[in-house]
């Protein structure tokens, strides 16, 4: 991924700040997968300093009206992070004809309301294939600590993402895929992603603000303080014990 400015099409709104589209996620030939190997065993402890947690979402039409939540809670994950121990956040979003774009880490929750004010849902496919390769990248590269998924639908193919998941799982970071809605394919596949990860799956209904808070804590605690905070979160609120109970 390179990181020269991009220039917007006509009538395009893009957030402030978001970097160039990220790759397409490719198969992996036995080479790939062999150098990914490699470096999953060369991978040092990350160094000590705030979670990373990549946020995640769905930004396909259909999501306008939980993008609009999420931009209004997304605050309430930094301050259960800061309370153990601060959070970095990568900010992911896919949306229209092809596009997915990722933003630099940051730890300033206004920074990332802002950007999200910015972006508007456009019609189009899922791009969770490039969402996990990306995670994938940034994991073997600087360490991250979870990831947090947002969306409704599934429209690619399955067991490509499934391995890209198990290749998270070796590295282990979780993913928490929270789904609105009861699409069957979605659950299916949301639930066979956060398996391979070690992560957890939660569906959650559309407007329920109170309900997509509480997850969204419950990822941030893990991220910022790993498994012992999400326990001690877990004796306060049914969510995160929901999580904690499907995690590995």
């Amino acid at each position: 991924m390179t990181h020269d400015p991009i220039v917007p099409k006509p009538g395009q709104k893009l957030g402030a700040g978001m970097r160039d589209p990220l790759p397409d996620a490719q198969p992996d030939t036995r080479a790939d997968i062999a150098a990914f190997v490699a470096k999953v065993r060369s991978v040092a402890e990350r160094k000590a300093g705030n979670g990373r947690l990549i946020f995640a979402l769905d930004a396909t039409l259909s999501r306008q009206p939980t993008w609009d939540m999420a931009c209004q809670l997304q605050a309430d994950m930094f301050r259960e992070a800061g309370s153990i121990g601060g959070l970095d956040v990568r900010l992911v979003y896919f949306r229209g004809l092809n596009e997915c774009r990722a933003s630099p880490w940051i730890s300033d929750t206004a920074k990332i309301a802002k950007l999200m004010s910015t972006i508007q849902c456009q019609g189009g496919q899922t791009q969770i294939g490039r969402v996990l390769s990306d995670a994938r990248k940034e994991a073997v590269e600087s360490g991250v600590r979870a990831i947090v998924f947002v969306g409704d639908a599934m429209e690619e193919n399955v067991d490509a993402l499934c391995a890209t998941a198990g290749e998270l799982g070796l590295l282990k970071v979780p993913c928490f895929m929270f789904q609105e809605g009861h699409d069957t394919v979605a659950e299916t596949s949301y639930r066979e992603i956060a398996r391979l990860t070690g992560g957890a799956w939660c569906r959650f209904d559309t407007g329920s603000a109170a309900q997509l808070r509480e997850l969204l804590r419950a990822a941030a605690a893990y991220a910022a303080g790993g498994r012992e905070a999400l326990k001690r979160l877990a004796k306060n609120t049914s969510h995160a014990a929901a999580l904690l109970g499907q995690m590995k």
